[in-house]
């Protein structure tokens, strides 16, 4: 997909968090160091521990790294600091060690954030970045916390007449001033209802709501997770995704040339055990069966979203595939991105190996124009 670099570039994988998917993203992590063309990068590996200290990790930190119920891994406190750049004079990273002595850790290309949910994907570390010009993969400040709000970015994408769910939104502040709230906000509504977190992922704290005696505890289980709450209408259709890839150059977004389905025997819907677990009741179809027109509306729209979001580098992008056409249901600027994930499974059977598609992104983040 790319020219072979002549000289190689020197890659910060960064992983963890402190968000609910911190387990989700080490294991992201280790899938992509294991599949990074060590040709063309070194890699430097960055871990953020659930308090949002940057610690250097080493790659036998990553080896026992993967999904297991219960037993998500972790990025723990090895007493070491990673310093970023201290102004964009430099792109130069350091070290505190264990022992308080300082060394060097050399000139970065890019950081690689794989990093799902808040302080992550919303623009937290991508702002920071940008502070000291330092390149990175993915959606800049705006696109980045304009897809991680789910109700912000459905306004601006329902203002560009991009189909999205019907939906109500609402804080826990606003309850709690008045708590006859709670009984108007299926009003004009279709049931099953999905209520959750304005800024979460992977389908964390997500609860399908059959009616209204069901919608105050999943209120709780929402609001565990963020202020703001989504109450959404249930769409009839079937549940697919594409994979979007920023153009190179001037040229438009790039596409999937297949989508995936998910396809429910048995599951209420597509959630955090399902997706991540193995959890029974839910298959992937890929690619999935639709007509040509279908796929073409589908891809439209996706190109259309990533570019009313100012979405950059990668987005993989859900849609109900409706009687009607594709209704939106999410963009994810920072998608799974294990081997076995969407995103990274879309384009393989679109003819991007997993390693080329790492390559391809890093290089689309060194080349990239600066924000300003």
């Amino acid at each position: 997909m790319t020219d072979v670099a002549s000289t190689k570039k020197t890659v910060v994988l960064l992983f963890g968090g402190r968000s609910s998917e911190h387990g989700i993203s080490c294991v992201t992590a280790a899938g992509v160091l294991r599949a990074i063309d060590r040709s063309l990068f070194d890699v430097i590996l960055v871990g953020l521990t659930k308090q949002g200290a940057t610690v250097l990790m080493q790659e036998s930190d990553l080896e026992s790294y993967r999904l297991e119920a219960g037993a998500l891994p972790e990025v723990h406190d090895n007493g070491t600091r990673v310093l970023w750049p201290a102004s964009t004079n430099t792109r130069t990273l350091t070290v505190i060690e264990q022992t308080g002595d300082l060394h060097t850790l050399g000139h970065v290309d890019a950081v690689l954030p794989m990093l799902h949910g808040p302080y992550g994907e919303d623009g937290t570390v991508q702002g920071m970045l940008d502070l000291v010009d330092l390149p990175y993969v993915g959606s800049g400040v705006l696109g980045s916390a304009l897809c991680m709000d789910k109700h912000v970015v459905k306004t601006v994408l329902a203002d560009a007449g991009i189909a999205v769910a019907p939906w109500k939104t609402v804080t826990r502040d606003q309850i709690a001033r008045d708590p006859s709230l709670v009984d108007s906000l299926d009003k004009d509504l279709q049931y099953p209802l999905f209520v959750k977190p304005a800024r979460a992922g992977s389908s964390v704290g997500v609860t399908k709501v059959a009616d209204a005696s069901g919608i105050p505890a999943a209120l709780e289980v929402a609001f565990a997770e963020d202020r703001t709450v989504l109450i959404e209408s249930g769409v009839t259709g079937r549940e697919v995704e594409i994979a979007v890839l920023e153009g190179r150059g001037e040229s438009a977004p790039r596409t999937s040339s297949v989508i995936g389905e998910i396809v429910f025997s048995g599951r209420e819907f597509y959630d955090f055990e399902a997706k991540y677990l193995g959890a029974a009741g839910v298959d992937l179809e890929l690619p999935a069966k639709v007509t040509d027109a279908e796929f073409a509306a589908i891809r439209d729209a996706a190109v259309l979203a990533f570019e009313v979001a100012q979405c950059a580098g990668l987005s993989r992008i859900d849609f109900f595939l409706t009687e009607d056409g594709p209704v939106l249901n999410e963009i994810n600027t920072l998608p799974g991105f294990t081997p076995i994930s969407m995103y990274p499974r879309l384009w393989e059977a679109s003819g991007v190996e997993y390693t080329d598609l790492i390559t391809e992104l890093i290089e689309l983040a060194i080349e990239r124009p600066a924000a300003y």
